[in-house]
């Protein structure tokens, strides 16, 4: 869900506040920008999943050579930019700061709370294991990729960058703490 709402949603916003265009120049509305191909992808899969479309074998397994270096050519990304700028560069200014806590903090308590009512609606509960996967996945890092949208939008590369790197590595401490709150749930 997360990839799929960074393709869906992230993409729109990362690309409408590019500084490259006039503020107030009047913009066409471009389906690429709502529909990337990655999305695309992703419903045309969807499709032959429901109507069980046979695949050539050759092609599922193209498919999964070229998914399979999406996050290893991401991170080698993130390591040019971050080897240019210097392990210094690695700064928790303030908006670092307030992505940090809506990703580790204010995602997971929407999730509990998600999780929490919707088991009270439904009389209902989650079994621990899926209701403490739904939390966790809640919290994970900013995607890999985002360097690179953030890049052909135009954006401030070194800010995605730097907040990939410490969302990732403060993942490591921040697991602990959320399987200690979901486990008083």
């Amino acid at each position: 869900m997360n990839t799929i709402s960074t393709w869906a949603v992230g993409i729109f916003f990362i690309s409408s506040d590019d500084p490259t265009v006039e503020k107030g120049a009047k913009k066409d509305f471009n389906w690429k920008k709502l529909l990337p191909a990655p999305l695309v992808g992703f419903l045309v899969s969807l499709v032959f999943l429901l109507l069980a479309i046979p695949v050539p074998d050759w092609i599922n397994k193209t498919l999964d050579m070229v998914g399979g270096i999406v996050t290893p050519m991401s991170l080698i990304y993130i390591g040019i930019i971050l080897a240019d700028a210097g392990l210094k560069s690695i700064r928790f200014d303030r908006d670092t700061i307030l992505a940090l806590l809506g990703r580790f903090v204010v995602a997971p308590a929407i999730m509990i709370s998600i999780i929490l009512i919707g088991g009270s609606m439904m009389g209902t509960s989650l079994p621990t294991i899926e209701s403490n996967s739904f939390i966790i996945q809640s919290a994970t890092p900013g995607l890999a990729v985002l360097p690179i949208l953030v890049d052909q939008s135009h954006g401030d590369v070194d800010y995605a960058t730097n907040l990939v790197t410490t969302s990732t590595v403060l993942f490591v401490i921040v697991v602990p703490i959320l399987m200690q709150v979901a486990n008083l749930i």
